[in-house]
């Protein structure tokens, strides 16, 4: 999304990018981004909390509007709740690499055989 903001901003359309990747969103000088300080996939909030989407997003559209120089971020206000899921999120350790692996090889089997029969990539992703 960031190299696709950088092309845009450059055609002259304006760009937000609302993430929660901040050191790799930085590091491609988007002109304006929007950070929260979620797990990956929810930037603009937890599921079915309307209240807080709408306040990200109304916070975004106010970045949109009023960034004046390149390369500016802000933050949103919000906590995910209990931080714990940072100590589990993505976490790949003795405790659990077997499994993953096991996973992960079912996982490219399925993908093999489904491209075999001729199934577009698209199919085999949203099946994940």
């Amino acid at each position: 999304m960031s190299l696709v903001s950088r092309f845009l901003e450059a055609s002259g359309i304006p760009t937000l990018v609302i993430g929660s990747a901040i050191d790799i969103v930085e590091h491609c000088g988007v002109p304006r981004y929007l950070h929260s300080d979620f797990p990956l996939g929810n930037p603009c909030g937890k599921p079915y909390d309307t209240a807080m989407q709408l306040s990200i997003i109304s916070q975004g559209m106010a970045l949109l509007r009023t960034a004046t120089g390149p390369n500016t971020t802000e933050r949103t206000p919000f906590q995910w709740g209990d931080e714990s899921w940072r100590d589990d999120y993505s976490r790949v350790d003795d405790s659990n690499r077997e499994e993953l692996a096991r996973k992960g090889e079912q996982r490219r089997q399925r993908q093999a055989a489904e491209k075999a029969a001729g199934l577009p990539r698209s199919a085999m992703i949203a099946e994940g």
